[in-house]
Order: C-alpha cells, then structure tokens, then sequence
C-alpha cells in the first residue's frame, strides 16, 4: 500500500515565508505610521492572535529593529509598548541620501552658503508650481481636497503621507521622511517645506508645523485650520 508523504512540500512553505514576511512587514509599517503601540492593537490591526504578533515582534526585537517601554496595565503583568528604533530607518527609503550630503558639502565648498540657499530656494519654487498645478487643478478653495491631493503627491515622494481631520481642522502627516540625511545638513529644506506648505493654502488656512523629525519627533505633521 502507498503512503503519503505528510512532510509540507516547497511551494507550502514558499507560500508560509511569504506570509510571515508580509505580517512582519505589516508589523512596521503599522508602528511606523500610527507610533508606538501594543501587542494587542497591532494585532487588532491585522486580524491575527496576540500570540502570534508577538513572535514578530520577538524576532524584530533580536533584529534592534524595535525596541520596547513598559507600562502599567489594569490587570495582571505591565504592557509592553513596542516602537521602532532608529536602526529600522534603514528599511524606508532615504532618497539617494549619500549622493545628497556630498553634494550639499559640495556646493557649499563651490558656492558658499548664499550660494547653496540659492539653490535649495529654487527647489522650493519648483516644488511649489508643481504642487500648486495639481491642487488647483481639483479645487481652489475646498481645503480637504486640496489636502488629499497634497497627500498623494507626497506619497509618491515617499513621504508616507496620511490626513486626519477633527473639529479644529486638519492634520496633514508626514510618516516618513525620504530626505532626512539632506534636510540634516541643511535644514533650509525642511523651513521651506513649511514655506511652501503654508503658500498653498495662503488664502483659505493656516498651516503651523507641530511635530518635527528633527527636532526628535517620530514624525512630521502640521495643523491646517481654516480661516473661516
């Protein structure tokens, strides 16, 4: 009589590492976008078992991928409040982040700060007409769609954008910054993103920046409050 070979064949187990990597992927990009959070939410979030979610974590943890603090829980023994660590920030993109820096020394060495500010400055002005192209093209005047367009923009820039609205306004999010290393040595360009933030929506809200990645922050994020 024939037996059955019980032993999980290679396509089973190309299909269970494709599964764990897109939960171990998903892990990340959780806490790298709604912060610092516990076993049970992040499990909520991907409809898994704590359990489960947990052995993820462990692994990432081994990895100093992510790091943990504790806090007391109602019951039972203290939580574990997980958060990535700044050796994760090898896994999002930072965008040609060594040509960058060479190349803001560069000019600076060539054409002195003035010269340099010139030119971060005439970026700023085509980041400007090509945001501003795209978001009049939707509307002139409605704030949230002009936001969700910005949104877009930036993502596709990398910047892992996302929008929250409640009864002040609006909180534009930056999730992820692409050119942390450049706007590190010169930080013009972070000053003239708000710049350029705030003369987009000139006539209609303000924009003030309340969370800096520079200045320590997990993230960017900027309050947009009409002016009406």
């Amino acid at each position: 009589m024939m037996t059955s070979d019980a032993s999980p064949s290679n396509s089973d187990k190309d299909s269970a590492a494709k599964k764990a990597r897109a939960t171990r992927n998903a892990i990340i990009d959780s806490l790298k976008r709604d912060g610092p959070q516990n076993a049970n939410e992040l499990a909520k979030r991907r409809k898994l078992t704590p359990m489960a979610v947990r052995l993820h974590l462990y692994d990432l943890h081994e990895e100093g991928l992510i790091d943990f603090t504790t806090e007391p829980a109602k019951r039972g023994r203290p939580k574990k409040i997980w958060s990535l660590t700044s050796a994760s920030n090898r896994i999002f993109p930072d965008a040609h982040q060594g040509l960058a820096i060479e190349m803001i020394a560069s000019m600076t060495s060539l054409f002195g700060e003035e010269g340099l500010q010139k030119v971060v400055d005439k970026h700023a002005d085509n980041q400007k007409l090509r945001y501003s192209s795209a978001l009049n093209a939707v509307s002139l005047d409605n704030i949230k769609t002009r936001l969700e367009t910005l949104v877009q923009l930036r993502t596709d820039e990398g910047y892992m954008a996302s929008l929250d609205q409640d009864n002040d306004g609006f909180l534009f999010i930056e999730n992820h910054c692409p050119i942390c290393s450049a706007a590190t040595s010169c930080q013009r360009l972070c000053s003239n993103e708000l710049n350029v933030f705030q003369d987009l929506f000139k006539t209609i809200a303000t924009v003030e920046r309340q969370d800096h990645i520079l200045s320590g922050a997990r993230r960017c994020a900027y309050r947009v409050t009409p002016l009406i």
